[in-house]
């Protein structure tokens, strides 16, 4: 049985039910992100380079003032949850793409500061990760279907 068969036939649900167009819009757009992400990370492991989560910090190092951050400033700017941005930091701290120092208002914060180590493996990963986009959206939407995709997913975006 297929997830919208299911689902209207579940009697022990209560309250507004999603229409079945909205129930598949779901399905459709959780198994799109799996799957372009999945080749997207493939696409970058196959290059011997990490995986996407570490470029999304790079990145928004090299975007901020002074190539630095506080942890909570990452997290707000990625989708990343506290404690897999600490590991991961960790992580990127002794592949020496980042470096922590302390934060000198706290002693008890620190700063991610992005390294020139970083900012190298950031452009190398672009490389891949601009290609792979390519290939897994770019070549399957023109750029007004592109557009159309945009903003709807900017209505989800602005209604949580």
């Amino acid at each position: 049985m297929n997830v919208i068969a299911y689902m209207a036939d579940c009697s022990e649900t209560k309250g507004a039910q999603p229409s079945p167009a909205v129930t598949r819009a779901w399905v459709r757009l959780m198994r799109a992100q799996q799957l372009v992400l999945g080749a997207i990370e493939q696409d970058l492991k196959a290059a011997e380079l990490p995986p996407l989560g570490w470029y999304d910090v790079l990145l928004e190092l090299s975007r901020a003032e002074g190539g630095r951050l506080r942890p909570y400033e990452i997290e707000d700017r990625t989708l990343l949850a506290q404690h897999n941005l600490s590991r991961l930091l960790d992580r990127m701290d002794k592949a020496g793409l980042v470096q922590r120092e302390v934060f000198a208002d706290d002693g008890r914060g620190r700063w991610a500061i992005i390294t020139d180590a970083g900012r190298a493996m950031q452009a190398r990963m672009w490389n891949v990760y601009a290609g792979a986009l390519q290939r897994h959206l770019g070549d399957k939407l023109d750029d007004a279907q592109a557009d159309d995709l945009a903003e709807l997913l900017a209505i989800l975006s602005h209604n949580s």
